[in-house]
């Protein structure tokens, strides 16, 4: 990640040093999270049913091999939740030997330039100052992304720490806590996967049915 945002920064520089304006340069890394997982845009609504359609066929994947999933933005981004216990020990920060089952069923999510953006998001509970809760949901996070980047690709995985600012429970009972030790991860749709859809080449199991 570091060498890629070295390279965009000289691209931007060398650009601002000739004079020329760099369209369409974004470092997803300078994004909230809100603006990551809504771009890009998707205008046309037929490249859009594209890519829900196939979107739906990878959700479907994602369930059948045991995996929590949901879908947002009108079936375009997908949202995978995975507890913490499942890739943490109790209040540390080094990934469990089994978490690598896990995390792998996402790798492929990773090996095509463009197609993907990941955005990680570490939630916890209460328990603990704000500022604790702050630096291990980081530190969890971070430990995640770099196993993405020991095992994968990840020039376009953004890790955001959001320790327990969204609570899916009211943190009153340990189940209720246990539920809000979370990672959730967002997969939206890349520049090249709305590419393809547009000339065709993106489409789904629904889409085929609806308009061969």
């Amino acid at each position: 990640m570091r060498l890629k945002q070295i390279l965009l920064a000289a691209c931007i520089s060398l650009c601002a040093t000739l004079g020329i304006q760099a369209k369409g340069v974004v470092d997803i890394y300078e994004l909230t999270f809100d603006q990551n997982v809504n771009s890009p845009k998707i205008a046309k609504s037929e490249v859009a049913g594209r890519v829900q359609d196939f979107q739906n066929d990878q959700a479907i994947a994602l369930i059948n091999n045991s995996l929590e999933v949901e879908l947002m933005r009108n079936g375009e981004v997908i949202i995978v939740t995975i507890p913490a216990y499942e890739l943490f020990a109790p209040n540390d920060t080094v990934l469990v030997d089994k978490s690598s089952e896990t995390l792998s069923k996402l790798l492929k999510f990773t090996k095509t330039p463009g197609m993907y953006k990941m955005l990680l998001v570490m939630h916890s509970d209460n328990t603990g100052s704000r500022d604790y809760l702050t630096r291990l949901t980081s530190a969890r996070v971070n430990a995640v992304f770099d196993w993405f980047d020991a095992n994968g690709n990840t020039e376009a995985v953004v890790p955001y720490a959001f320790g327990d600012i969204q609570p899916l429970k009211d943190n009153s009972t340990m189940e209720k806590r246990r539920l809000n030790r979370r990672l959730e991860v967002y997969i939206v749709p890349g520049e090249a996967m709305i590419e393809q859809a547009k000339k065709g080449k993106v489409t789904g199991t629904i889409i085929s049915k609806k308009r061969k």
